[in-house]
């Protein structure tokens, strides 16, 4: 492990691949190669969930941090497509079709109204005579 300078064990992935029978004989690369990617599958995975920690204001990594971070990264949702993480929950999705219509016009109405000018909003009190002189 030192000698390929990685934190994950060479020599128990050695063993465990003598011992699992994949096949009858092991190469000398073999282990190392597995332990590399390994590794960095391990840092990109607690990367973008301690990103996720981090956006949800927390220090500690919790399951739902995994789940965010493998879900929301595409070559990691399709790795872990056919995997249930437990206590991971589910990404927050709203349907199209199940927002109300009534409520997004509602909504770009307040918006509008919200980026009106305060010269047009004293235009629309002021009195017609007050307004012709503000316009000279």
């Amino acid at each position: 492990s030192s000698k390929a300078g990685l934190q994950f064990p060479v020599s128990r992935i050695k063993r465990y691949l003598r011992k699992g029978k994949y096949a009858t004989r092991v190469g000398a690369g073999a282990p190392v190669y597995l332990a590399a990617i390994l590794e960095y599958l391990t840092a990109e995975i607690l990367e973008l969930a301690g990103n996720a920690a981090t956006d949800n204001k927390k220090t500690r990594i919790i399951p739902r941090h995994i789940q965010l971070a493998v879900r929301n990264d595409e070559e990691l949702n399709k790795l872990f497509k056919n995997v249930t993480i437990a206590q991971g929950g589910v990404l927050p999705n709203i349907h199209s079709v199940l927002i109300p219509k009534g409520s997004a016009a509602k909504e770009e109405k307040e918006k509008t109204e919200k980026v009106k000018s305060p010269a047009e909003k004293k235009a629309k009190k002021a009195p017609k005579a007050v307004q012709q002189s503000q316009d000279y």
